[in-house]
């Protein structure tokens, strides 16, 4: 991922925050000259590894998985954050183009496919987990038929993948002055949609920190 200077995002913190909040990513492989692609609810385990694990499962129909243990090279998983379009009339007078404010992460490793039942129904287990709380009434595995649950652990492949290696970007205006941000940030938090609200809200925590 090109990232200039101003925008590399390293804090550590921040990076899983944002994996975690954005946790429906795309998984990239290539094998053979040929690239596929899936999209995947994955979840991450940061203290498993130096760098930390993220776990996912995609459908056995899905053949993506049996090129996990040929690759050509490192698998990526592409976590996208909030991201919002710039308008140049936010900057004031002067020659301005548009642009795209965003944040995301590339995360980099080797997928390896889970084949022990129990571990791929705990992680099967924490996914629901993780997407149901807060719901009531919440939807639980515990509520089927365990033969059910078995039949459709067959139809799927769980992996791991252990990081190798994480790119991170922040692309916040912080090539703009003080001043600058703080007009992008509050344009865009009046153009109303989630989007732009949850940009102008990491360009301010961010603002507050480079600038305090």
């Amino acid at each position: 991922m090109y990232i200039p200077e101003p925008f590399l995002l390293e804090d550590r913190d921040s990076i899983l925050e944002l994996m975690q909040r954005h946790d429906f990513a795309l998984l990239v492989t290539a094998r053979g000259g040929a690239v596929q692609a899936s999209h995947l609810p994955v979840l991450l385990d940061p203290e498993r590894g130096p760098q930390g694990t993220l776990l996912a499962h995609m459908a056995r129909a899905n053949p993506q998985w049996r090129d996990f243990e040929d690759l050509e090279s490192d698998a990526m998983v592409v976590f996208q954050g909030p991201h919002a379009y710039v308008s140049p009339s936010w900057y004031g007078p002067g020659r301005h183009v548009p642009t795209w404010n965003y944040m995301a992460v590339h995360v980099y490793g080797r997928p390896q496919v889970i084949a022990d039942d129990a571990v791929v129904s705990d992680l099967l287990e924490r996914t629901v987990a993780r997407h149901e709380a807060g719901r009531n009434p919440a939807w639980s595995m515990e509520s089927q038929d365990e033969s059910y649950l078995r039949a459709m652990r067959r139809g799927i492949v769980a992996f791991e993948l252990p990081i190798a290696r994480i790119e991170a970007k922040a692309k916040l205006s912080q090539n703009k002055s003080a001043n600058v941000q703080a007009d992008v940030a509050a344009a865009l938090e009046a153009e109303g949609d989630l989007a732009s609200r949850e940009v102008a809200v990491a360009m301010r925590a961010r603002q507050v920190k480079e600038f305090a």
